[in-house]
């Protein structure tokens, strides 16, 4: 098998330490040549990881697009605002994508690079990396044989953890609609393409109801300051203080707060950066809780329930079926099956994996496969099965929003007539 070249354009957690690693821990399939991002010190880190020349590192993602080196592929890991032109570019450079999820905050632009990869004939996968996992190819595959028979009813929780939400849609990247994608579209895109995968039927029409309930100013405890280092009388009491979050840690997520995770550093990092703000005066406006009420073809009924206030990072699902019940736990990685006529109950326990429950590195193997096989061999993800579940994410948010119900086909048409 040929060993691929890629490219990489945002060096950020995603772009470094998942495809990046994998690449430093399969160096027999696959090697970065080439880095863009504006930020000095993540590009330098990457090229100091994967030995890269000055000459192929880039501070903007057109330099690397026009340099005079070939890639078999190139991974965008940007922004989810900054999505769009670097994959047109790419594509229209005649390079296949990885794009990282969601494709964009814009329906338009969705279907735009859908129809662009379309037309030039290369692959544009998106990072939906739930379908890559060996938990959620397991419940597929049990789904499919009909274990539980005719499935009617689902209720599927998106547990985003406490400290994780005040983390990545309070303080961080994603806490504000208007610079990044609405809640819905950027954690919860997984829950509906997985939702969407295992089902294989479409959205008919669904409602959806959430909000910015407590991490707003109003809620801010007396004492309280701008910043977690400045002497909060709260602090020892809150659970999102940011010193119990980051001090003291190393990896994901002190390392997105500095790239040196001592203490010191961490310290510095929060009287001066983002990550030490009270989560109570932040300038965030993504909804801290939100349900969606679904109705697939054929009847059957989902209720998907994102919340912050949960103390697992992690989703549960309960499959209710015309033969039995399939209860998911993917934190600990168990799929229990009751059957309605024997009254049997089965567990099922899927081996543990890091990075997704092993979907970000199973992402990568299929991608390097489709490559490897010239496209002969297709990936799970592709933009053209991925936009069911991006245009379900922006139907919830405008039902959210307008306070209606969607009726998906009148919507979707809107955009493609």
């Amino acid at each position: 098998m040929r060993k691929i070249r890629l490219a990489l354009i945002g060096a950020g957690a995603r772009g470094k330490d998942i495809y990046g690693e994998y690449a430093l821990n399969n160096p027999h399939e696959v090697q970065f040549i080439a880095v863009a991002d504006p930020d000095m010190e993540k590009r330098e880190l990457f090229a100091k990881k994967h030995n890269l020349s000055p000459d192929r590192c880039y501070n903007d993602w057109r330099e690397l697009i026009e340099c005079p080196e070939t890639f078999d592929a190139i991974i965008i890991a940007t922004q989810d605002k900054l999505h769009y032109e670097p994959t047109i570019a790419s594509l229209e450079k005649g390079y296949n994508v990885l794009l990282e999820k969601p494709m964009s905050i814009s329906p338009n632009e969705c279907l735009a690079m859908t129809k662009k990869a379309q037309q030039v004939g290369k692959t544009l996968t998106i990072c939906h990396v739930l379908r890559y996992t060996p938990f959620y190819t397991k419940l597929k595959e049990l789904i499919d044989s009909s274990v539980i028979g005719n499935i009617m009813s689902v209720q599927h929780i998106e547990k985003v953890g406490y400290w994780h939400h005040a983390h990545s849609f309070v303080r961080g990247n994603w806490r504000n609609s208007k610079e990044s994608s609405p809640m819905i579209l950027q954690k919860c895109c997984h829950d509906m393409d997985i939702l969407r995968w295992l089902l294989n039927k479409k959205c008919v029409r669904l409602s959806s109801f959430g909000n910015l309930s407590f991490f707003t100013p109003e809620n801010a405890p007396l004492g309280h300051t701008a910043k977690c280092t400045d002497g909060c009388t709260s602090e020892n009491t809150c659970p999102f203080s940011a010193l119990k979050i980051y001090v003291g840690k190393t990896g994901w997520p002190a390392n997105v707060v500095s790239q040196n995770t001592n203490s010191e550093a961490i310290l510095e990092a929060l009287r001066s950066g983002p990550y030490g703000r009270c989560v109570y005066a932040c300038d965030n406006n993504v909804v801290d809780h939100q349900v969606v009420n679904m109705e697939f073809e054929g009847g059957t009924t989902v209720a998907l329930t994102m919340s912050a206030f949960t103390s697992d990072i992690s989703r549960t699902t309960h499959f209710m079926g015309t033969n039995g019940e399939i209860y998911c736990d993917m934190l600990n990685n168990s799929i229990k099956i009751l059957n309605f006529t024997t009254g049997e109950i089965q567990t099922i326990i899927i081996p543990a994996q890091d990075g997704h429950s092993g979907g970000d590195w199973g992402l990568m193997r299929s991608f390097i496969r489709q490559l490897t096989t010239d496209g002969n061999v297709q990936g799970l993800t592709s933009a053209f099965e991925s936009m069911d579940s991006h245009f379900m994410a922006f139907a919830a948010e405008k039902s959210r929003l307008d306070n209606k119900v969607i009726i998906m086909n009148d919507f979707i048409n809107g955009y493609i007539s």
